[in-house]
């Protein structure tokens, strides 16, 4: 066998059983995906997943969202509906949610830092 031969084999041995792995509670039917600083805006979840990753954002979620799932601080969603799980990593951040049953993983309480998950008066 070759060294490029090898390496290529290395590789993949490597990049495939990672690639081919789903994302957590993700349905892959139109998730949304919000990345950034200070975003504010509401979507439609459609029944998929939302996940906001960044800092000091706020987003209103309508309809029914499958999960929601944060990364980053400062984050604050506000759900119509969560039917399956609610998962909150880092700090400072804020669910609130109307309606539904959902699994809550505060993945930052875990390590010790605050955030808030509540269903809505």
């Amino acid at each position: 066998m070759t060294r490029t031969a090898a390496c290529c084999a290395a590789a993949a041995f490597l990049v495939f059983p990672v690639a081919g792995m789903p994302t957590a509670n993700a349905r892959g039917e139109g998730d949304t995906h919000i990345d950034g600083i200070g975003v504010e805006t509401t979507i439609d979840c459609n029944n998929a997943t939302l996940f906001v990753n960044g800092s000091w954002n706020v987003i209103n979620a309508t309809g029914t969202c499958y999960a929601v799932t944060m990364q980053g601080s400062g984050n604050t969603v506000i759900a119509d509906t969560v039917t399956d799980d609610i998962t909150v990593y880092g700090s400072n951040q804020t669910v609130i949610f109307h309606n539904g049953d959902p699994y809550i993983l505060d993945r930052g309480r875990e390590l010790g830092m605050t955030n808030n998950i509540n269903r809505a008066p």
